[in-house]
């Protein structure tokens, strides 16, 4: 948490309030929350904040000056925040960047991290073409089905790892892996070269569909995630089994949530989602 539904809402809030903002200042309290490019920081004081990308689970800051283009990437990961000025946060300490602006609608963006799970790095744009060929797969999002399907066709191995799979497929975390699965019928555990056709488009369809809701949701608010105006996301509402262990299925079939422990926390029912080939 977050993951890529959080880490769109709060790419499209910074883009609402301050594209084409200036960047007066950026204070960093700790240096090794910077991943690299700290020394250019002092390019970036004056520069124009022209984009905002969403890679993954990252928020890219594009900014402009003198005809050159460089970019301020926050890395949300397990714990990440961007927030406005005026959200209040439980632990201001864990406040690590402070970037202020003028001519925009906020004055203010701050990066909190508790854990340091994430980082910010400060590239170029060669530098940004190197990070996101290294630590993003194809953004699930956007994959056309048809490459979606070969990818899938190309892959072995469980279904679950693959879909959290960050270098493979990038921005959906254990929250939207169990969404997606059950959604579609399908346990953590299938061999994904198991998989025919006809399913590979029911999951693709289905996380879709389950990725779009939840953005519209304003994300899931599990746990310590606000939207940098501080909004908590209210697709928590619409889970189906994530953290719903014990409770009856959904689907009305009778069987109990049950949760199992691999790499992270996995909620199945037993009757809809049997690891047989479907």
């Amino acid at each position: 948490m977050p993951e890529l539904p959080e880490a769109e809402v709060v790419a499209r809030q910074i883009r609402a309030n301050l594209l084409g903002a200036q960047l007066n200042d950026c204070w960093v309290g700790r240096a090794d929350i910077v991943r690299e490019g700290l020394p250019t920081l002092s390019w970036y004081l004056g520069a124009c904040l022209e984009g905002v990308a969403r890679y993954g689970k990252s928020v890219a800051l594009g900014f402009h000056k003198e005809g050159e283009l460089r970019y301020i990437v926050a890395e949300l990961g397990m714990t990440g925040l961007l927030l406005f000025r005026a959200t209040q946060t439980k632990y201001p300490q864990h406040v690590h960047v402070r970037m202020s602006f003028t001519g925009g609608r906020e004055s203010e963006l701050r990066y909190w991290n508790p854990r340091r799970f994430g980082r910010m790095s400060l590239l170029d744009q060669a530098g940004l073409d190197c990070y996101r060929a290294r630590r993003f797969g194809v953004d699930p999002l956007t994959v056309p089905r048809a490459e979606f399907i070969n990818l899938m066709k190309t892959r072995r191995g469980r279904l679950k790892p693959l879909l959290m799979h960050q270098q493979v497929i990038a921005g959906i975390g254990n929250i939207y892996a169990n969404e997606v699965l059950f959604r579609t019928k399908l346990h953590p555990n299938r061999d994904v070269s198991r998989l025919r056709k006809v399913t590979i488009i029911r999951l693709y369809d289905t996380m879709q569909t389950v990725l779009r809701d939840a953005i519209s949701c304003g994300g899931s608010s599990v746990k310590d995630f606000f939207a940098p105006d501080g909004t908590e996301g209210h697709y928590k509402q619409h889970h189906l089994v994530y953290g719903k262990e014990g409770q009856l299925c959904p689907n009305s079939c009778g069987r109990v949530i049950r949760r199992f422990q691999s790499e992270r926390s996995s909620f199945v029912c037993p009757t809809c989602q049997r690891n047989f080939k479907v």
